[in-house]
């Protein structure tokens, strides 16, 4: 990891960047794919499943047997695992739910919103090296809470052409209506203009690598919504004196093992021993199956020691990262000065993972920044936010010289003849 010692503001721009891909050349790549699908639908994603996963499938449509088959292959362990941490998540998102408040604004005169679920919605879960069934517990059971109608899965299947089994037990545990075999920049196409079996979606969720977060900013273009821009997983410490350095690297390395292009930052006070964490760090990666990834993604990453608690803020607030995790002295009072951040993790006994997995909480959250302006998922991306008004005869004449002025003055006639002649009635 890249060290920076109390370095000046003017540096911080340089030292939060993320690395990054040549955005114009993979822009073309995945556009030529988007379009392909636009035209031949199915063909092209077959096509696509065949050339990057290796797989010729006659039909992407996993069957009902396929999905029983799931459950025999999970261990009872991990089965009830899913099942805990599924529970947990509705714990936590079903309160989110919240009947509708009607204001009487003026007399007369009532307005309303009520939560709608999206009718149909698409979520990618990528398979590859980490297949990430917790991902779909955190898409699918908010999607459920939220009552959206057709709920689509589409994941990259593995060599002999099948889902891994955990995928398809979460699935079911969450009620997903439509599973199919499909990856990458072919699955976002097919869910956003409909492929053969595949159908259109309205909204589309889920993490992916470069490309399929690129096909989901393009697709948005033609009128498919998406949850969020989401680039490389990430994760902030600030740590202090108090910090335990074998925390601090096991927190930095379950990042960093994501994949080559995540990045970890550590921000530390001038008590921390970073010495003691990078020994921790060198140790704990050589014992890592996935070590050649998470040292790909160390070579991204920076530590950066900063005189005061103000100042380590000041920095976190311009990095905006996805995970926060604050090791400190007072991490609740550290937490007060955050305004960027997708999760925040307070002290020494609160692991990420935790949050990655089952303490309830979303795990889709904003990377790269866009947590300045970007929530994490929850059933709120679910729902479209419908407004109602219902007005009595003495409600329109409380406020209908109110609506004629304003229209008047704005040159709209028609819309102040719309109250006039009621009033008049």
């Amino acid at each position: 990891m890249n060290i920076y010692q109390y370095p000046d503001k003017k540096d911080w721009a340089a030292i939060t960047q993320r690395p990054s891909l040549d955005a114009a050349s993979l822009e073309q790549k995945v556009k030529q794919i988007l379009d392909e699908v636009k035209a031949t639908g199915d063909a092209a994603v077959k096509k696509y499943t065949l050339q990057f996963d290796g797989v010729a499938l006659d039909d992407p449509a996993v069957s009902e047997a396929e999905i029983n088959e799931a459950a025999t292959l999970l261990s009872t362990e991990l089965k009830q695992a899913i099942r805990q941490a599924a529970a947990n998540i509705e714990a936590f998102h079903a309160p989110q739910l919240s009947p509708p408040t009607i204001i009487e604004t003026m007399p007369g005169v009532q307005c309303w919103r009520k939560s709608v679920g999206i009718e149909k919605v698409g979520l990618y879960i990528p398979g590859g090296s980490a297949p990430l069934f917790s991902t779909l517990l955190m898409l699918g059971i908010p999607a459920k809470l939220a009552g959206c109608r057709e709920i689509v899965l589409c994941s990259p299947p593995a060599k002999d052409g099948k889902l891994h089994p955990a995928i398809l037990f979460a699935a079911q545990t969450v009620g997903v209506t439509k599973i199919f075999k499909a990856g990458g920049v072919q699955a976002i196409a097919a869910m956003a203009y409909g492929a053969g079996a595949i159908p259109r979606v309205y909204k589309i969720f889920g993490p992916g690598n470069q490309y399929v977060t690129c096909a989901k900013q393009l697709v948005q273009h033609d009128g498919t919504a998406i949850d969020m821009p989401a680039g490389p997983s990430e994760v902030a410490v600030y740590a202090d004196e108090t910090a335990r350095p074998a925390f601090i690297a096991a927190d930095l390395l379950s990042q960093a093992e994501h994949g080559p292009d995540s990045q970890v930052l550590l921000v530390g006070s001038p008590g921390l021993d970073i010495t003691a964490v990078q020994q921790e760090i060198a140790a704990q990666l050589d014992r890592l199956p996935r070590k050649a990834i998470a040292a790909q993604a160390l070579e991204n990453s920076k530590i950066v020691l900063l005189q005061t608690e103000e100042e380590a803020a000041d920095l976190l607030n311009e990095y905006a990262a996805e995970h926060l995790i604050v090791s400190c002295a007072d991490p609740l009072a550290f937490a007060a000065r955050i305004r960027n951040a997708g999760s925040i993790f307070l002290g020494n006994y609160s692991p990420e993972s935790v949050g990655d997995y089952a303490s309830g909480t979303n795990h889709t959250l904003p990377t790269n920044g866009y947590a300045k302006a970007y929530s994490g998922v929850s059933v709120d991306s679910f729902v479209k936010k419908i407004t109602f008004q219902q007005l009595t005869p003495e409600g329109l004449n409380n406020i209908g010289r109110t609506v004629e002025i304003m229209a008047m003055e704005e040159g709209l006639e028609a819309h102040a003849n719309a109250v006039r002649v009621r009033m008049k009635a």
